[in-house]
């Protein structure tokens, strides 16, 4: 019995270790089809910038669709399917306009008003109990945000409003992923995230299209294979973590987004930056204690 009981506590811990493992993937390709996004921004319509993403991902999707087929012609869960990419294209073209038009860091702070609504859709859609270490670091690493950007006149803009409508829009949809990951695999999540956001981006498109240049190429390929990486990363951690833990983890992004903003776009960088991720690691890291106790 006891040691039925050591087995299933390191099963646990492995399974936390592996789940922050996909949350650091995720984060990673976040970053890149940020970069790839707002290079395309350049010459393209930010319309246009959605759907190449969606069709790159879609020759990825190709590759693999000889052991997905089978599953994703089942079409299990197909009306939630439809309802979580229509909320997810709809916060993505909004998250991108944030960030054509602001520093990065800003953006992904603004964006990081999401786990208050990841709480919220995760109580009342999947019933998970909010508990005191998970609201702390919530809280915790939301400070850590704002003494990253200390807002002011420099982050009043009218893309904020519009990065605080795909924080919403990007909560409700990680929690759909949660209840999608109970019966369909992370592969096929993604496959039908491009299958049905493809024509929804190509439709947008073609209300804005501007000349598409060889040079452009690279960047679709950044954007489009960081996009898909970090959905597959992001439903491979929700499968082994509590939405509501795996996100608040996700503020850890803000610090390299601020960093890679700085060396590739000038954007300002200062001390700020780094007392907010030590305020951001350390809430999360007294979280993760807690779970594991828990």
């Amino acid at each position: 019995m006891g040691d039925t009981g050591i087995s299933v506590d390191a099963q646990a811990r492995r399974g936390l270790w592996v789940g922050l493992g996909w949350m650091a993937l995720s984060m990673g390709s976040f970053i890149g089809m940020s970069i790839g996004s707002r290079e395309l921004a350049v010459n393209l319509s930010i319309r246009q910038v959605l759907f190449f993403r969606a069709l790159v991902g879609l020759f990825v999707i190709v590759l693999f669709m000889r052991s997905l087929w089978p599953e994703i012609r089942q079409m299990r869960q197909f009306r939630l399917q439809l309802i979580r990419n229509t909320v997810h294209f709809t916060a993505q073209y909004f998250w991108t306009i944030g960030v054509v038009l602001m520093p990065l860091a800003s953006v992904f702070a603004l964006e990081f008003t999401m786990p208050v609504w990841v709480a919220f859709f995760a109580w009342a859609i999947l019933h998970e109990r909010p508990t005191r270490a998970r609201l702390l670091a919530v809280l915790g690493g939301f400070m850590g945000v704002l003494v990253i950007v200390r807002p002011g006149t420099g982050i009043v803009d009218p893309a904020a409003g519009l990065v605080l409508i795909a924080a919403m829009g990007y909560g409700l949809s990680l929690v759909l992923v949660k209840l999608l990951t109970r019966q369909n695999l992370p592969g096929v999540i993604v496959a039908w995230m491009i299958l049905i956001q493809l024509p929804l981006g190509l439709v947008a498109a073609l209300t804005d299209w501007r000349p598409v240049h060889i040079a452009d190429l690279p960047w679709m390929i950044l954007a489009g294979a960081g996009a898909l990486s970090a959905h597959y990363c992001m439903a491979q951690a929700l499968r082994r973590l509590d939405a509501s833990v795996a996100i608040p983890v996700d503020f850890l992004r803000v610090p390299p987004a601020a960093i890679v903003g700085y060396l590739f776009y000038h954007e300002a960088i200062d001390i700020w930056v780094f007392a907010g991720a030590a305020i951001i690691l350390f809430s999360n890291l007294r979280a993760l204690r807690a779970e594991r106790v828990r």
